[in-house]
């Protein structure tokens, strides 16, 4: 399934209130590998932004002026996203966003349109819990250069995105998991034998003895007795019994 990393930036906090989007970016991935096909647009909303939104991500109303408007980018974005399985951090904030976006032009809800969603700040929360689990504190938690986002901005951040999901999502593969075993419907995998190969054992030819003999010698001149790997080489003997 194509996965799609997705993030999105806007005039204020609320769609509810009429703010809109102003940036959008989504990035594919198929089998945990990014493909180089991605879709990045700016955005006018047709409305004023608020101060602390446009401090959070430094886009200005004066940016937009030659952007277009939703409504012309609206059906590529869909055709991006259908059938995709979403990546996204605080995914609520985003598809409340966008489904407001989609509706104002008919298009159907992301819980159509898309087949799956996956919230990464929840993930976060459930491997992490009590800590912080920012896009910013799961960089740093997972040593993610993160040097060149001064800003929030959506491309950047769907590509820091992108690596933090594969670092909480690699996990422990299977020690056999790749072996393919042809034991027919219904076989009980915990009854398969496997045939253990014998250990091999290097021993120590003559040159190697006297060099390890040599170096026991200084070590018992340095503790000016036996050293401890003779008295495990040669155990004292057994204590006569009555």
């Amino acid at each position: 399934m194509r996965q799609i990393i997705l993030d999105t930036e806007t005039t204020g906090l609320e769609p509810s209130q009429g703010h809109r989007i102003i940036e959008f970016a989504g990035l594919e991935m198929v089998n945990r590998k990014l493909t180089g096909r991605s879709l990045h647009l700016y955005i006018h909303p047709e409305r004023d932004i608020d101060p602390d939104a446009e401090r959070v991500h430094g886009i200005s109303l004066d940016f937009l002026a030659d952007k277009p408007r939703f409504a012309a980018v609206g059906p590529e974005i869909a055709d991006f996203l259908r059938d995709t399985e979403l990546i996204i951090h605080n995914a609520p904030f985003d598809v409340g966003f966008l489904n407001a976006e989609f509706e104002r032009l008919g298009i159907e809800r992301i819980d159509t349109l898309c087949a799956n969603v996956i919230d990464t700040l929840v993930m976060a929360r459930d491997q992490f819990p009590g800590k912080r689990n920012s896009l910013d504190a799961l960089c740093d938690r997972f040593e993610i250069d993160r040097s060149n986002r001064t800003l929030h901005g959506a491309l950047i951040d769907c590509e820091l995105l992108g690596e933090v999901y594969l670092w909480m999502t690699r996990g422990q593969n299977s020690l056999v998991m790749d072996i393919d075993l042809d034991v027919g419907g219904g076989a009980d995998l915990g009854a398969l034998e496997f045939e253990r190969k014998p250990i091999t054992i290097l021993r120590p030819n003559a040159e190697e003895l006297t060099a390890h003999a040599a170096y026991l010698d200084e070590l018992d001149k340095a503790v000016k007795g036996t050293c401890l790997w003779r008295s495990l080489e040669t155990p004292p003997p057994a204590e006569p019994q009555a």
